[in-house]
């Protein structure tokens, strides 16, 4: 947006001023993350494609930058009083570091169901947790009447100035990292994230006399922004299961919105599965792992959501993973990438049909993972019984491969969803 009476940009939210000096009060806290590039990536959207390390980041996430900054501008006077937050994992384990790093006592609302290392870590670094509710909200609440009880800072994940300038830190790194960026994709959550890098890159671009574009993601089943856009104001939606837990927000922040109206390019959304592939690319290809919700932006790219334009950075924004999710969600990956078959396959009750079927397997050059015999199936006959393979595969013409061969022989396999 111009003044109406110049050709100034005229941007919404901290100057380009105030995000330098945060980065400077960050200076010796936040770690500057590394800035990967990604040739698999490059290969599919076409452009040089460059990944922003956010889940190397100290405890995880970029969460770090918002919660320091903001907790370093309390006077003495607020610090004594102690800080409180309410959050799933990464906004409470920066919030619980920071109140480390700055000799204040900080109180943690999270839901009782939280994974145990996020509970663990965030304990560990010496916030006292208490658990509260089933979902985000109560421990909001919870939050929020501690603070007015006790007179502790509430520290918000995403809508306040101070929390945007601490965000916004990572698009100076990029800046300097990859001077010719021309897109930037940033995970959405509540928007804390991509408004500050939003600020940055559009003030810093309007002084070089050039245009960055900013492109924000979220999950499909909690995809706030997308509705409220339409609606011209920050709109609450039911939020639906995901597994990118991390940006799981039902309502845009205020000023979050305001800015990411004005500076924001685009917002697009991704599914469940379209995240599961990207962590299982980030595993396999970049050697990084990452949480759901960071990576977001590979799953934008992936699924065909992003038009090339020139060089393009994706901010991957945690790392913080429970892995018996990512056990699961590596599995989810591998079958909606259609390289994990699972077959059903009805067999006479005759001594031989296992070793047969495993060896018309083997014939298509995949690989048995698991195997499960039973007599007890559902609709069975007497005299049959039920074999369930569970095949690694390389992709789809493999996967075809292996049904037609079993198909050929004689059998009936029948594959079974994820």
């Amino acid at each position: 947006m111009t003044d109406s009476t110049t050709t100034t940009p005229v941007f919404p939210g901290p100057s380009l001023a105030a995000f330098e000096r945060a980065r400077d009060t960050l200076v010796g806290t936040v770690q500057r993350t590394p800035m990967e590039s990604s040739r698999y990536l490059a290969d599919v959207l076409g452009v040089p494609v460059h990944l922003k390390c956010e889940n190397l980041q100290r405890t995880g996430s970029y969460k770090i930058r918002g919660a320091y900054n903001r907790m370093s501008s309390l006077t003495p006077e607020e610090r004594a009083r102690g800080v409180v937050a309410a959050s799933a994992g990464n906004h409470a384990q920066g919030v619980a570091f920071a109140a480390r790093e700055l000799g204040i006592t900080a109180t943690i609302f999270m839901p009782v169901g939280v994974p145990l290392p996020k509970l663990a870590a965030t304990r560990d670094y010496g916030a006292h947790v208490i658990l509260r509710g089933h979902t985000v909200a109560e421990p909001l609440i919870a939050a929020a009447e501690f603070a007015a009880e006790t007179g502790a800072i509430l520290i918000p994940p995403f809508d306040h100035p101070d929390v945007i300038t601490g965000q916004g830190t990572l698009g100076l790194e990029i800046l300097e990292e990859v001077p010719d960026v021309e897109t930037v994709i940033v995970p959405i959550g509540g928007g804390g994230l991509i408004s500050g890098v939003a600020g940055v890159m559009k003030q810093r671009a309007a002084l070089e006399g050039r245009t960055i574009r900013v492109i924000g993601v979220q999950a499909a089943n909690a995809a706030a922004y997308p509705a409220s856009l339409e609606a011209g104001t920050p709109t609450t939606i039911t939020v639906q299961p995901t597994i990118a837990d991390g940006i799981a927000v039902a309502r845009p922040g205020e000023l979050n919105f305001e800015m990411i109206s004005a500076l924001v390019d685009e917002v697009v959304t991704v599914s469940e599965d379209d995240l599961a592939r990207a962590i299982v690319v980030l595993l396999e290809r970049a050697k990084l792992v990452v949480e759901p919700a960071g990576a977001a932006g590979v799953a934008a790219i992936l699924a065909g959501k992003i038009e090339p334009t020139g060089t393009t950075v994706t901010i991957l924004s945690g790392g913080n993973i429970d892995p018996l999710l990512l056990q699961r969600v590596v599995s989810h990956g591998l079958a909606a990438s259609d390289r994990y078959l699972t077959l059903r396959i009805p067999l006479p009750d005759r001594p031989g049909q296992l070793a047969r079927t495993a060896e018309l397997v083997a014939q298509a050059n995949a690989n048995v993972i698991e195997v499960l015999h039973t007599r007890h199936g559902h609709g069975l006959q007497i005299s049959d019984v039920e074999l369930e393979l569970s095949i690694e595969t390389r992709g789809p013409d493999h996967r075809d491969l292996v049904v037609q061969t079993l198909r050929e022989a004689g059998y009936d396999p029948q594959i079974v969803d994820d």
